[in-house]
C-alpha cells in the first residue's frame, strides 16, 4: 500500500470550496485523459479513462464510491480498477481558517494486489505525491477560477500546476503500464 496527504489553503470560503468538492464530476474532470464520467447515484459512479503513449494506448475502468458525504468539512471516498488488481481510498477534509480562506487535507492510499503489487507500488511511492500534489493544485485553481470573487492576482505560476499535473500522471501511468506488461511478458516466459 502506498499513500500521501496533501494539504492547501485555498481564498475562498468554505462553502464556495463544498460548492466544488461535493460534484463528483468536478472531481473526475481534474483526472488526466478522463473520457466519461458516469453518475450512477449520489454516491456511486464510474470514470472511463484512456491513458498511454503513441500506439500503445489503454482504457481504464474504475468505480468510485463515496463512503460518508459530511459537508462541508469531510468526504471518505473508495474507488477500485475494473479488470486491474488495483484498489484505493481516499479522504477529503476542510476546515475554515478565515471567513474568505480554507484549508484543504486530500488523503490517497492505492493498493495494489497479486504478484505485481511490491513491484507497481515501488515504481508509485515517489509519484504518488507528486501526483496528488499536483491534483490538489489543480483543485485549488479550478476553485480560484469558479470563485465569485475576484480572485488575487498571484505569480504567473499560479496555472502551472495544471500542465505538471498533467504532464505527471501521463508519466506516472506510462511506466505503470509499461513495466507490468514487461513483467507479465517475463511471468509468460519463466512459465513456459
Amino acid at each position: 500500500m502506498i499513500e500521501t496527504e496533501q494539504s492547501i489553503v485555498i481564498d475562498a470560503p468554505i462553502e464556495d470550496v463544498w460548492g466544488y468538492a461535493k460534484d463528483i464530476n468536478g472531481w473526475a474532470k481534474l483526472m488526466p485523459g478522463l473520457q466519461d464520467c458516469a453518475i450512477i447515484d449520489d454516491d456511486d459512479s464510474h470514470w472511463t479513462l484512456k491513458v498511454g503513449v503513441g500506439a500503445l494506448v489503454r482504457t481504464v475502468k474504475v468505480f468510485v464510491h463515496v463512503n460518508r458525504w459530511s459537508g462541508p468539512g469531510e468526504v471518505d471516498f473508495a474507488y477500485s480498477l475494473q479488470g486491474d488488481p488495483v484498489r484505493g481510498g481516499g479522504v477529503y477534509r476542510a476546515k475554515a481558517l478565515s471567513p474568505n480562506q480554507t484549508e484543504v487535507t486530500l488523503g490517497v492510499q492505492v493498493i495494489g494486489e497479486g504478484p505485481m503489487a511490491p513491484m507497481w507500488e515501488a515504481m508509485g511511492k515517489p509519484l504518488l505525491p507528486k501526483f496528488a500534489r499536483a491534483f490538489a493544485e489543480q483543485f485549488k485553481a479550478e476553485i480560484k477560477q469558479a470563485s465569485p470573487e475576484p480572485a488575487m492576482a498571484g505569480p504567473a505560476t499560479d496555472m502551472a500546476p495544471k500542465r505538471g499535473f498533467l504532464a505527471l500522471a501521463r508519466g506516472w501511468l506510462r511506466r505503470l503500464f509499461r513495466s507490468e506488461g514487461v513483467a507479465r511478458q517475463n511471468l509468460k516466459g519463466e512459465s513456459r
